[in-house]
């Protein structure tokens, strides 16, 4: 296989990468659009595709164990096809947790639409900003960028313990709200994932640029 030839395949991984990020991000949106509705059908739709999410990723494995087996990478050729590997596990597991969403949405009652959801609007929309964000810092291998967008993690983590508090205080409040407000817990759970899942996806872009594995983020705040 030519540089040229193996140039091609990583370009090709890398737009197989986006793609798979486009699809989880989708994901993403929909459930909490379906669980702000209370769409049901909607959620049962998101579940039914991840499957298709799935057989992305194993596409894309495929295609870079393929390109591993025949150029036999070595140094930051190896590593780019090696973090390509770890980033779609990331990018997989996160239309996951948007899956867990959907789910949530199917069990809980019926109520006055669309759902008041407190701080977990600002949770999606900061997890979603950090996976475009560490997407955009892996296509152009921007190490700063990487390590500044895992900052923003601290962020969701503060948005989640509002999202807990507001929680514990309804359930207090109303006893009769502790399964909807639990179920709400879930969805923060859920969403403070995808922003972890996130960090993993930078931790990558640092390994494939340095060659060392740096944890990003190991605290809280």
């Amino acid at each position: 296989m030519t540089r040229d030839l193996f140039n091609a395949e990583m370009r090709q991984l890398q737009d197989d990468v986006l793609t798979l990020g486009s699809m989880a991000e989708k994901a993403i949106l929909d459930a909490l659009e379906s669980l702000r509705d209370g769409d049901v059908e909607w959620s049962r739709r998101i579940i039914e595709d991840d499957q298709r999410i799935n057989r992305k990723r194993f596409e894309i494995e495929e295609r870079a164990i393929f390109v591993i087996a025949s150029q036999q990478p070595m140094a930051t050729d190896l590593r780019a096809v090696a973090s390509v590997l770890y980033i779609i596990t990331d990018l997989e597991r996160i239309a996951d947790h948007a899956e867990g969403i959907a789910r949530i949405n199917t069990l809980m009652e019926p109520e006055p639409l669309p759902r008041k959801l407190g701080y977990i609007p600002a949770m999606a929309d900061r997890a979603v900003a950090m996976l475009r964000d560490s997407l955009k810092a892996y296509i152009e291998l921007d190490v700063d960028s990487a390590r500044q967008i895992c900052g923003a993690d601290d962020e969701v983590d503060r948005l989640q313990d509002s999202v807990y508090e507001d929680c514990i205080s309804a359930m207090i409040a109303n006893p009769a709200t502790i399964q909807r407000n639990t179920y709400l817990l879930w969805t923060a759970h859920n969403l403070e994932r995808i922003a972890d899942r996130c960090t993993n996806i930078c931790e990558r872009v640092v390994y494939t640029v340095t060659g060392h594995m740096d944890e990003l983020n190991v605290s809280r705040y």
